[in-house]
């Protein structure tokens, strides 16, 4: 399954830069295929070992305020892997074709 969540405090200041690195360092930690661009961490595995992985990173969000907000976006097809960089490379195949 791929995951696409952002994690930020809430109440704790305009700049959240270190709270989101504590996240998405817990994130590239965790050894799962990831990436994050400007407004989502995407990340690729098993329900159980992708859910752990963004309960611990809002949990390290958690320490920089007292709330946070957790949006996710989810793409569960069983038998599936590989999908972080093939579904773009689909798209791409399909721009270059015209």
């Amino acid at each position: 399954m791929l995951v696409a969540f952002s994690v930020s405090p809430l109440g704790a200041g305009e700049s959240v830069s270190q709270a989101v690195a504590d996240a998405v360092r817990v994130v590239r930690e965790s050894g799962l295929p990831n990436r994050t661009d400007a407004m989502f961490t995407t990340l690729e595995g098993e329900w159980d070992e992708v859910m752990d992985v963004v309960r611990r990173a809002t949990e390290a969000v958690g320490r920089h305020g007292d709330r946070v907000s957790l949006v996710l976006k989810a793409d569960i097809r069983p038998g599936w892997t590989g999908q972080l960089t093939a579904k773009v490379e689909r798209v791409e195949a399909a721009l270059a074709d015209g």
